[in-house]
């Protein structure tokens, strides 16, 4: 049985892209999957463009780092994949 993967690369197999603490950008739009709290499915959670700070990094399927951004302007703190974020230098 084949297991369908949003992508073929195991991403856990290196280092996390982003670090605690880091200043990172959203890639893209945010809509809620369903597992934001108190928010509609598909609601925009998180703009192109918006700035958070890395707060934790976990793991999902053993495949992705899902990083944990403190979007603290929107007030939400939102799991994102590494290709959905771009560092940001001070």
């Amino acid at each position: 049985m084949k297991i369908n993967r949003d992508s073929d690369v195991i991403e856990i197999d290196r280092e996390p892209v982003f670090e605690y603490g880091q200043k990172v950008r959203s890639s893209k739009n945010i809509r809620n999957d369903g597992t934001f709290r108190g928010k509609e499915i598909g609601e925009i959670l998180v703009n192109k463009g918006d700035i958070g700070y890395v707060t934790s990094i976990g793991t999902f399927l053993q495949q992705f780092y899902i990083y944990g951004v403190d979007f603290y302007e929107q007030g939400h703190i939102v799991g994102m994949k590494a290709k959905e974020l771009q560092g940001i230098e001070d």
